[in-house]
């Protein structure tokens, strides 16, 4: 199962889900209905026992009345829910205790984890996501939160870091970064949202039980007295019934989707040693998975492993046992667990040639075959480079970490915190004509931070020499330390990179792609925006938007009248419907191609490979590629929500 295919199964789950949600909630107005009628006298139970028949002695009057009451508590309970959790996954990681990890953290153990996180993220072609830290909590865990890629974070207990090895640790996140692409996250949260709509049910019975205990009448003996206590136990009675079979549903939608997580780890490592050995390393543990907070019944679907034990709890387990996930990955498994930290030991000299031994080649070997599948990804084989969408290959892997590794010292420090990475993001649009770039330094004098104007200049020399390949990495890697910024910092950032795209009065694309990427997964953090929904399930309802942006590209990539034709004509080619037409220069815009942009978002997820694959073969048509071309396909694939890998230019 592929990226498109994740994503088109958690629609089909999502509508699983409200279908379910809704038989649940017509069962509790029933139950609630026959609980009052019976409590307060309109149905005879006894006449009932005798033959009577239930529907005659029913008050519809007063059963209309229930369910809406019922129906509205319940729904305005989930929707109140959602509505807390619309801060994406921020919200979840702090109603756990989550402490949002610096990108300038000293902790070596919490440097380790943020490398790992950076490292993934850079390979699936997507900033790295905020990660917290439950600090208290000692038992190995982990989960992924939020709505979508954009506001998603990762959260990770302090046992994790404290007791896995790193190749251990890169599979339990690899595991975290699955669920983000393949779109379990946004179920999860749905999934709390509607569960507490049911619980309302019973917290209502227990307050008024709480109430009535307390009161005058609690204490008296009269019949209306009576008949409140036992329609409050009666509620929450339904209330946590109902919380129970949601639990069941709640398991029943978990399970399998962690099963596909595990085996999507492995093929995202190649190390099935990784994510096993973090399973066996929390049944060796005495903690184990457990998770202390009281927040974590609630979230316990979304974790790494089971957070929670209890009555029933094998019943309503939202993850398989240990021993069938550890035997699904290492079928030669002994059945016993670690119970001994793995420590991390820097890979010596000869260790790293009989790691190339034993894989069959030389590093040199191995170099070239990498930069072959990169490239080939990109031009030679467009099924391939869409596969790596959500699913990036081991090569791929080891091409972030070569980029990483390259990004000089200085500029990699400076991304990990706020000043600086406001300063290097400045530093990547200005001018090389010294005239414009002198106005552009004056604007940053008067209307940025003194002290991010001072980094700016001094980050010129380095952002100059920086190599093309390292333009979007270093993006990614500086996006997570703006999401730091305070909402009016980002509001004066925001206002001067638009400034200073401005002030040459051209269109550069590349700029362009550079504030549209930015702007994708920072504005999502700062202001309230309304997520764009599936609306389109064929391409072809949108030939102008695509004729757009398929125009943008041609242009972009080929200097020559024919060769703009030709590569527009491969793209063409690649779709199942004719009518698209080359927009010439002068009829293209950056406002046009933004809505352009914005209605192919709306694309279903099963729609959206055929766009992607056509922009692949425009690039491809003349087997060359340009950075501008990369950045654009990187552009189109982020506003569309589908990350791509890095592509060696």
């Amino acid at each position: 199962m592929n990226f498109f295919e994740s994503q088109d199964r958690v629609r089909k789950n999502t509508f699983r889900l409200v279908l379910l949600f809704t038989l649940a909630v017509v069962t509790l107005i029933i139950m609630t209905n026959l609980l009052v009628m019976v409590v307060f006298g309109y149905i005879d139970s006894q006449q009932v026992q005798d033959g009577g028949e239930l529907l005659l002695q029913m008050d519809w009057q007063t059963f209309a009345v229930i369910s809406i009451a019922v129906g509205t508590v319940v729904l305005v309970g989930s929707f109140y829910k959602i509505m807390t959790l619309s801060a994406g996954g921020k919200a979840v990681a702090e109603s756990l205790g989550g402490q949002l990890i610096p990108q300038d953290t000293n902790d070596l153990k919490q440097r380790k984890l943020l490398n790992v996180v950076q490292e993934m993220a850079i390979a699936s072609g997507t900033p790295a996501p905020p990660v917290y830290l439950l600090t208290g909590e000692q038992g190995i865990n982990a989960f992924a939160a939020g709505f979508t890629p954009r506001d998603a974070v990762i959260g990770v207990t302090q046992g994790t870091i404290d007791h896995l090895s790193r190749d251990q640790l890169q599979g339990v996140i690899a595991h975290e970064f699955s669920h983000i692409f393949n779109g379990d996250m946004r179920l999860n949260i749905r999934l709390m949202g509607i569960l507490n709509g049911i619980l309302i049910i019973g917290l209502i019975g227990y307050y008024m039980l709480y109430s009535a205990s307390f009161s005058g009448r609690g204490r008296s003996s009269g019949k209306g007295a009576g008949g409140i206590l036992a329609l409050a136990i009666g509620l929450m009675v339904l209330g946590f019934a109902g919380t129970f079979f949601g639990g069941l549903i709640k398991a029943a939608v978990s399970r399998q989707r962690e099963y596909l997580a595990d085996a999507s780890a492995v093929q995202f490592t190649r190390n099935p040693d990784g994510i096993a050995g973090a399973l066996k390393r929390i049944g060796g543990l005495e903690f184990g998975s457990k998770i202390e907070n009281p927040g974590a019944p609630e979230v316990s679907h979304a974790f790494f492993a089971q957070g929670i034990s209890g009555f029933m709890s094998s019943l309503s387990a939202t993850h398989p046992p240990l021993a069938k996930r550890i035997k699904a990955i290492d079928p030669h498994w002994d059945g016993k667990f670690d119970t001994e930290d793995k420590t991390d030991r820097q890979p010596k000299q000869q260790d790293k040639k009989q790691a190339d031994k034993k894989a069959g080649m030389s590093r040199e070997e191995l170099a070239n075959k990498m930069t072959t599948i990169l490239a080939g990804a990109a031009i030679a084989d467009v099924a391939n480079a869409i596969d790596q969408i959500g699913n990036p290959s081991q090569e791929t892997i080891s091409h972030a970490r070569t980029l990483i590794a390259e990004m000089p010292a200085v500029v990699a420090t400076a991304a990990s915190e706020p000043y600086g990475a406001r300063a290097l993001i400045y530093s990547m649009v200005l001018d090389k004509g010294q005239d414009v770039r002198g106005q552009q330094l004056q604007y940053l004098q008067e209307k940025a931070d003194p002290d991010v104007f001072v980094l700016t200049q001094k980050f010129i020399p380095e952002l100059e020499n920086l190599k093309i390949e390292h333009r979007l990495p270093l993006m990614d890697m500086a996006i997570p330390a703006l999401k730091q910024l305070s909402a009016n910092q980002y509001k004066i950032f925001r206002a001067n990179l638009i400034a200073l795209i401005k002030m040459d009065d051209k269109v550069d694309l590349m700029e362009w792609s550079l504030q549209k990427i930015l702007f994708n997964h920072l504005d999502a953090q700062f202001f309230k925006l309304t997520r764009i929904k599936a609306r389109y399930s064929k391409l072809k309802q949108l030939k102008k938007e695509t004729s757009m942006v398929l125009s943008v590209l041609a242009h972009a990539g080929n200097k020559n009248d024919t060769d703009v034709k030709n590569a527009f004509n491969a793209a063409a080619k690649t779709l199942d419907f004719g009518g698209l037409e080359l927009l010439a220069r002068n009829e293209i815009n950056l406002a046009n191609m933004d809505r352009a942009l914005k209605k192919l978002a709306m694309l279903k997820p099963l729609v959206k490979p055929q766009f992607l694959k056509a922009c692949v073969a425009s690039i491809a048509h003349d087997q060359k590629i340009s950075p501008v071309e990369v950045e654009l396909l990187r552009t189109f694939s982020d506003v569309l929500d589908c990350p791509m890998p890095p592509v060696k230019i």
